[in-house]
C-alpha cells in the first residue's frame, strides 16, 4: 500500500542554527535533499520538515512570509508513543534553545505539550491512550 508523505516547508532565519536544533532533538538531516538553502529533516519515514532560507522559501510563494515569532502560520502536531516521550522531546527542544509554548494539556487519556523552535514555529507533541483510540 502506498504510504502518503507530508513535507512541511518552514522558513528559517538561520539555517545552520535550525539544523543544529533539530539534530539535537534526535532527528537526521537527509543530505540528498539539503544544500546551503535547505535542510531536509527526517521526522519519520513519512514526515519531512524542509527548513528553507527565507530567500528559498520565497521562490515557492508570492505571499508575504510571516515572522513566525510574531504571527502563527501553522501549528505542527506530532504524535508520541508515551507521556514520557512527550516530555522527553519537548524538554530536548527547550534545552536546544527552543521555548515552551502554551500550557501542558493533561486529560488523563491524552497528554500534550508544545514548544516553539528557533524561528517561532509551534510544534505540539501529544500522546493518546491507545485503548481510547481503538474505542
Amino acid at each position: 500500500m502506498y504510504q502518503q508523505m507530508i513535507f512541511v516547508n518552514l522558513a528559517t532565519n538561520d539555517l545552520d542554527a535550525s539544523k543544529k536544533f533539530f539534530t539535537e532533538l534526535g532527528y537526521e538531516i537527509n543530505p540528498q535533499f539539503s544544500d546551503e538553502t535547505a535542510a531536509s529533516v527526517v521526522i519519520s519515514d513519512t514526515i519531512i520538515a524542509m527548513l528553507l532560507t527565507r530567500e528559498k522559501y520565497a521562490e515557492f510563494t508570492k505571499k508575504e512570509i510571516v515572522d513566525s515569532t510574531k504571527a502563527s502560520e501553522v501549528l505542527i502536531a506530532l504524535s508520541a508513543e508515551s507521556r514520557e516521550k512527550v516530555d522527553e522531546l519537548v524538554d530536548k527542544a527547550i534545552a536546544a534553545g527552543g521555548s515552551p509554548s502554551g500550557e501542558t494539556q493533561d486529560h488523563g487519556f491524552m497528554y500534550g505539550r508544545a514548544f516553539d523552535d528557533l524561528d517561532g514555529h509551534t510544534w505540539e507533541v501529544a500522546w493518546m491512550d491507545p485503548a481510547v483510540v481503538q474505542g
